[in-house]
């Protein structure tokens, strides 16, 4: 992705957790080797509070800053701008959302803000609708992964729509990867099920009882999933089919 192997098809998140330490302890555990960072709302400069790049390094784990609580394009443009500035990022995530009961993408917005960014040269992976339609046209833009919801940020419902997530994978030609809605670890298998390249995950386990214990499943989860997609799974049947010939018996 981005010119870039990773062996990790687990991204999370860096927010609500309850301390960095739990951050980077989840982070290890789920063997992610991308973590998202909210720009607007992570400490990554200041020295003289707590910094994310303290506990989680940098230089072993990619920093993808992505524009959380953004609801226009042009914010969403500044954000990333500023992040470039401060920490060279160009790999970056792309959201504009459309309200704040919903979050779900602005599609009209996040197509403004994507030329924008492709244009000045950032690397834009991009939170947006299941909308095939809207998938393809971002990914002919040249966004380098698309990232259509599941179900909405922060619910824990599971994929909402799977046939429209498998049209989207159908649809474009760059990595796709389920972000948003994701609650437990089989939610996760059933994405990479589909045939996802890959999970972007937060609250699912920054808010688990336990979320250390949990990042671990999900990394077992995305692993499992994408291996039966590889092995192709049995046909469905409308009647029972025995496990041993009845050809033979007594």
């Amino acid at each position: 992705m981005a010119g870039k192997d990773y062996m990790s098809r687990l991204i999370i998140g860096t927010g609500k957790y309850k301390n960095f330490d739990e951050t980077a302890a989840a982070v290890e555990a789920s063997g992610a080797e991308i973590v998202t960072v909210a720009v607007r709302r992570v400490n990554l400069t200041n020295p003289g509070e707590p910094r994310l790049v303290d506990f989680v390094d940098p230089k072993k784990i990619t920093f993808l800053p992505n524009t959380a609580g953004c609801f226009t394009a042009d914010d969403a443009v500044r954000t990333l701008r500023l992040a470039r500035e401060a920490g060279g990022w160009n790999l970056v995530k792309l959201e504009v959302l459309g309200d704040q009961k919903t979050l779900y993408p602005n599609m009209p917005e996040t197509l403004a803000a994507a030329e924008v960014l492709l244009k000045e040269g950032f690397e834009v992976m991009v939170y947006c609708s299941d909308d095939p339609i809207q998938a393809k046209r971002l990914a002919d833009m040249g966004c380098c992964a698309i990232m259509p919801l599941g179900a909405p940020i922060g619910s824990g419902l599971g994929l909402q729509n799977p046939v429209q997530i498998r049209l989207v994978i159908e649809a474009v030609n760059v990595p796709v990867l389920v972000d948003a809605g994701v609650g437990t670890a089989s939610d996760a298998a059933i994405a990479m099920e589909l045939g996802c390249d890959g999970v972007l995950m937060n609250t699912a386990i920054a808010e688990a009882r336990d979320p250390i214990r949990m990042a671990r499943a999900m990394k077992l989860a995305v692993e499992a999933g994408r291996l039966a997609y590889h092995a192709g799974r049995m046909p469905k049947k409308r009647y029972a089919d025995p496990s041993s010939p009845l050809a033979g018996l007594i």
